[in-house]
């Protein structure tokens, strides 16, 4: 019986473990897209948030579960090349993590929900220090302890978040806003796609291939250590994440999509929250808002440290886990107060190109029982759509090479931001072929060595 319980989680731990996950993947960003998508979308919100799902709900919850079931993010990336594996998987960690979105969980809050509302003769500089001081210094205290995140998230912090948003929402069904408005901005004729484009901007994916670890080691932390178990928690932990992301998502949209009568088309997803949380409960409004922002970065910018610095740890056994802790939570906390700005506009252009070969690493990897880690389909889905998304992302920050940007011009969806698509496909149907070239080689070598030997 010992031995069973210790290959088992309980209902209330994988409670605990899905819950955790969301709030990993909750930010700043999950919170502020979804009602300004929303605002813009009107008539079409159900429609964009289809494509939304897609890319901001059903592709972070796979990846969680690709890097599960391969053990761990190198392993996956190996698959392709093992100079690639390195070069990407510090890319990743680099630009999700210390990169962009740990500075930008300590500035984004403080930026939307405090500064806004402070006195002008309060310094914002002194302000933001102070703040994002306070701020990293509870994400480097929670981030030593990794074995107690599933308690102190699933238990503390992910309730706490869930129960401000529950309160936002419930007090627009109170207080009702408006109906949807006629769909604006692109939304009206390429709801779907825009929708599709507008879920990258959550970076959930990218995210995901980090905390596919911190899930599964938070699963061990409990017990389990079959490997196959332990995918198959991480499986039930993903789609609970996912299925709760999907309905707040919605509901976020919903608030954004019946604003828009009343305050007309906003300048942010946060100016969108800031209007309806101040219609519905007044000036205390502004208070509610800045704890759902404080508690939603906190707990993904804890998620990207503990990551990192296991990532980290793993390159370099002369700095260990807690220091690691230290290094990305006091470099966060300058870049957040100093050179954010910089750092991302570096890091922004690297996430574009990325984010479609962090999608086909995924799709790869779900597949694989078809594909059987082949190096051909690995290898060419992988060079065929880096190429083009980093074509694509170079113009997009006007780096222009017209040769290769007319070439990818051509592309089927260029126009909506997905020419990388069919040279996924094709790298797919490429690499089959070789695949079954080779196959049948060794087949036919095999054969006629039997024959020789008869």
């Amino acid at each position: 019986m010992n031995n069973l319980s210790k290959e088992n989680l309980s209902k209330k731990d994988l409670v605990l473990i899905g819950l955790m996950l969301f709030s990993l993947f909750f930010g700043a960003g999950n919170l502020i897209f979804p009602p300004f998508m929303g605002e813009a979308a009107g008539e079409k919100t159900w429609i964009v948030l289809l494509g939304f799902f897609i890319t901001a709900v059903g592709f972070p919850v796979l990846g969680v579960i690709a890097v599960a079931k391969s053990g761990g993010l190198t392993n996956l990336a190996k698959r392709v090349n093992p100079v690639f594996a390195t070069v990407f998987t510090v890319l990743i960690y680099l630009s999700i993590g210390p990169g962009l979105g740990i500075p930008r969980a300590g500035s984004l809050p403080f930026e939307m929900a405090v500064a806004p509302y402070l006195p002008e003769s309060v310094s914002l500089k002194l302000a933001l220090f102070l703040y994002t001081l306070v701020f990293f210094s509870v994400a480097y205290w929670l981030s030593l302890s990794p074995s107690k995140l599933v308690d102190r998230m699933g238990k503390i912090l992910t309730p706490a978040l869930l129960a401000l948003i529950l309160i936002m929402v419930a007090g627009s069904f109170v207080k009702p806003l408006g109906s949807y408005e006629v769909a604006v901005n692109g939304y009206e004729t390429s709801s779907f796609f825009k929708g599709f484009l507008d879920g990258y901007l959550t970076m959930d994916t990218i995210a995901a291939l980090n905390f596919g670890i911190v899930i599964a080691l938070a699963i061990k932390s409990k017990g389990v250590t079959d490997e196959k178990k332990v995918v198959k928690l991480s499986i039930k932990a993903g789609v609970m994440a996912g299925g709760l992301l999907a309905v707040i998502y919605a509901m976020l949209a919903h608030l954004g999509a019946t604003s828009r009568g009343m305050f007309g088309v906003s300048e942010n997803g946060a100016q969108t929250l800031t209007n309806v949380t101040t219609y519905i409960f007044g000036k205390p409004g502004a208070v509610l808002l800045a704890l759902i922002f404080t508690l939603a970065c906190l707990t993904t910018c804890i998620g990207l440290i503990t990551s990192c610095s296991q990532y980290f740890t793993t390159l370099s056994e002369k700095i260990s886990y807690e220091k690691w802790v230290a290094i990305l939570s006091v470099f966060s906390l300058l870049s957040a107060n100093m050179g954010l700005t910089k750092i991302l506009s570096i890091s922004v252009p690297i996430l574009n190109a990325i984010y479609p070969i962090a999608i086909m690493l995924i799709v790869l990897a779900m597949l694989d029982f078809i594909f059987k880690g082949s190096k051909y389909i690995y290898g060419l889905t992988i060079l065929l759509t880096g190429v083009v998304s980093v074509i694509d992302s170079l113009g997009q920050v006007g780096m222009k090479i017209d040769i290769l940007t007319n070439m990818i011009a051509v592309l089927p969806l260029y126009k909506e931001g997905l020419s990388w698509l069919a040279p996924a496909i094709l790298g797919i149907v490429l690499g089959l072929i070789l695949k079954f070239i080779k196959d049948e080689n060794i087949s036919t070598n095999r054969d006629f060595e039997g024959q020789m030997s008869n």
